[in-house]
């Protein structure tokens, strides 16, 4: 009888393993393909010269820094749909309505980013930026402002397709929107085919036509997909379910202000970075950018443990809750352990991707970034740690208490100790670094402690 459970508990293990691999990867890769989005249009800037490119990085920078709000809420649909999916496999009418009041959430967030981003020429000057850097981030970002409502309501039907465990035909139409990004973007921005020559402008409107592209896509194979338009998520779109609608901003908020927490914290390194020296700014910024590659791994894994716990969740399935976590945090941390080894045993192939090794010019930023690889790769595990552990938590739709976690070891913890260890003690760029990997190894640690504590905390227990 031993024998017969622990290979029922083995099969039951592996089956997990499966399923979250299945649904990773498509996510990973999409996820790769947003960041491709963002890269071609930085590339096609540095061709209109060094003033479109500093004005283009202080746009985006802005707008991101309000648009990351507004895609946190939407990753609030994901755990939702999971747990009504767990809880009656079959249901419709409950998931039909979460997206209904998601899309909903879509358009009231973007109102408020919309006004900011109007304004983003006054806020960019009341920031101390020279003002004709300013005029033309401004410009651009009016322009790129008009991309943030499809953009949105496309992450609301990927949510739907990841909770359904369906990724592919979002990475497949993420994957076509990279040309199509691009070549608009180019057309848009040098005046090709006998369109205008829009200059800066042309990238905002290139963004704005592959945002769109993604949503409607996505809508047309949702419409007409044998087994996913019988959801008829389009159909009564003005019905309100206020209840639903609350619940999205109660689970919603606390994520975008989690995930905004973790961002600006990055953003005030490189400013940090920039007042100890040019080589440590740019070695910093090209060991980040490692780092960030590797991140849409565990990143990748932690949306899809949404997901699987949420399941389980909806299902009251303790084992499966448990099953699901830690088949994601396993899989998530053992590959930051791999990409972490990278960077301290072969750091120099990694940099040599981004800088010619041979110039003797380039030696004290490869220096430093060496240096700063090896903090890294410390960072590579609480990183990693900390995004899958966050996702098993929302997949219990617990997400306020994450929140706080975050705003104590990014803010209380992280950027204290770097500032202190940086300017107060000499450490310099290095201090910059022990105090990110610092403040990620604390939300790590407590976002793991909450996991852990998760029946006591009556965290497993579904509502209604």
């Amino acid at each position: 009888m031993t024998t017969i459970d622990n290979n029922d508990k083995r099969q039951a293990w592996l089956s997990e393993l499966k399923a979250t691999l299945s649904l990773s990867w498509p996510l990973v890769l999409t996820n790769v393909a947003q960041n491709a989005l963002m890269t071609s249009d930085v590339i096609l800037m540095g061709w209109l010269g060094s003033d479109a490119l500093a004005a283009g990085a202080l746009g985006t920078n802005l707008y991101f820094a309000v648009l990351i709000f507004g895609i946190g809420l939407m990753s609030a649909t994901s755990p939702l749909i999971a747990e009504e999916l767990g809880r009656k496999r079959h249901s419709v009418r409950d998931v039909r309505r979460t997206v209904r009041q998601g899309l909903w959430c879509a358009v009231t967030v973007a109102i408020p980013i919309w006004c900011v981003a109007w304004n983003a020429e006054r806020i960019l000057l009341a920031m101390g930026q020279e003002a004709v850097l300013a005029k033309t981030a401004g410009d651009y970002v009016r322009a790129l402002q008009w991309s943030l409502l499809p953009f949105l309501f496309y992450l609301v039907l990927r949510s739907f397709l990841a909770a359904l465990e369906r990724p592919g035909w979002a990475l497949v139409i993420g994957i076509i929107a990279v040309p199509l990004n691009l070549g608009a973007a180019y057309c848009l921005m040098f005046g090709k085919f006998g369109l205008p020559n829009f200059g800066l402008i042309g990238a905002g409107l290139g963004t704005v036509f592959s945002s769109t592209f993604m949503f409607v896509a996505l809508a047309l194979v949702i419409s007409f997909d044998r087994k996913l338009r019988r959801y008829h998520l389009f159909g009564r779109f003005w019905r309100a379910d206020w209840p639903r609608y609350r619940t999205l901003w109660r689970i919603g908020v606390p994520i975008g202000l989690t995930v905004a927490f973790e961002v600006t914290i990055f953003n005030a390194a490189a400013l940090l970075m920039g007042r100890i020296g040019a080589n440590e700014l740019a070695a910093h910024a090209i060991a980040l950018q490692i780092a960030s590659f590797c991140f849409m791994v565990p990143f990748g894994f932690g949306q899809a443990v949404t997901v699987r716990v949420g399941r389980a969740f909806g299902a009251q399935d303790e084992a499966g809750i448990t099953r699901a976590g830690w088949t994601a945090f396993a899989l998530g941390v053992g590959f930051m352990v791999f990409t972490a080894s990278l960077m301290l045993f072969v750091p120099h192939l990694l940099i040599g991707a981004f800088l010619d090794l041979s110039d003797p010019k380039n030696t004290p930023v490869v220096e430093f970034a060496v240096s700063f690889l090896v903090f890294a790769a410390l960072f590579q595990l609480a990183d990693g740690a900390q995004a899958v552990g966050g996702g098993m938590l929302r997949g219990l739709q617990d997400t306020k208490v994450p929140m706080f976690y975050a705003g104590f070891g990014y803010w209380g913890v992280g950027l204290p100790l770097g500032v202190a260890l940086a300017f107060g003690l000499g450490f310099k760029g290095a201090g910059i670094w022990i105090g990110l990997a610092a403040g990620l190894a604390v939300v790590a640690a407590l976002m793991l402690w909450r996991w852990l504590r998760r029946d006591k905390l009556g965290l497993t227990i579904a509502p209604g």
